[in-house]
């Protein structure tokens, strides 16, 4: 198999460890260097503080970033200036972000991939959900997630709610009449649809979407025990961005 070199952003944090270990463990995939902000990184490559010396010194075939929205838009966007193809994890870009990027890739012919979510498990529960909604209309999403965690909602409930919203017609939910009498106390409105955000430690990654109709809920679940559960989504996607020329957001538009 073509052999890939490969940049991460963010090694320090726990999920850039994780990826970090998956690299050295994948035969095809060769670290050549990492990028953070303090230079600390005690890792066998040469370490950047910046994205351009980075890639001026040595440019990789991808890059994974999995640092916050603000850097990793200003990453994402020099890795397709430069022709490096990103595999990107983090969530918060807006669709104005996204559709700039869109296009600076397919003018690059560069793949990229965004994906709120890199546990093949959370794929399935998104597609399990829109499948369910063509059938129950009335749908919350609850997820949750560790109390570092910068962003709510979540990209993996957004993401989970746009794909409803493809097959859902928009409803209002609950009573015509309701009234919060504490602001945010049914969460996030997307056409109808709530979305609750938990933050607490002790917990990674989960999200449950629940549906209702007429005497039966229906209730899909998924759980991130640990940083590990994502790292298969990873390496799909670094070996499909190889082959791509577009973005693609989201996991679930590269698997079979």
């Amino acid at each position: 198999m073509e052999q890939i070199n490969v940049t991460i952003a963010g090694p320090r944090g726990r999920m850039g460890k994780e990826a970090v270990q998956l690299v050295k463990d994948t035969e095809h995939f060769t670290l050549i260097s990492v990028i953070d902000h303090k230079k600390d990184v005690d890792l066998d490559v040469p370490v950047y503080a910046d994205i351009q010396t980075c890639f001026q010194d040595r440019v990789p075939h991808v890059l994974i970033d999995l640092t916050t929205p603000e850097v990793g838009y200003h990453h994402t966007k020099t890795a397709l200036e430069y022709g490096v193809r990103p595999v990107v994890g983090t969530t918060g870009f807006s669709q104005e972000e996204l559709q700039e990027l869109k296009v600076l890739s397919e003018s690059k012919s560069t793949g990229c991939i965004i994906a709120p979510n890199f546990a093949i498990g959370a794929v399935l529960m998104m597609k399990f959900s829109q499948m369910a909604a063509k059938y129950f209309d009335d749908v919350e999403i609850i997820e949750l997630h560790h109390d570092q965690k910068l962003d709510a909602p979540s990209g993996t409930a957004l993401k989970t709610a746009e794909m409803i919203r493809e097959v859902r017609e928009t409803k209002k939910q609950g009573h015509p009449n309701e009234k919060e009498t504490h602001s945010g106390a049914r969460g996030a409105d997307v056409d109808g649809m709530h979305i609750h955000s938990i933050r607490l430690p002790g917990l990674i990654a989960h999200q449950q979407v629940m549906l209702g109709a007429e005497g039966q809920t229906l209730t899909i679940r998924h759980d991130s025990f640990n940083r590990g559960s994502f790292m298969s989504g990873v390496k799909v996607s670094v070996e499909t961005v190889m082959k791509l020329d577009t973005l693609v957001y989201g996991l679930e538009n590269i698997l079979d």
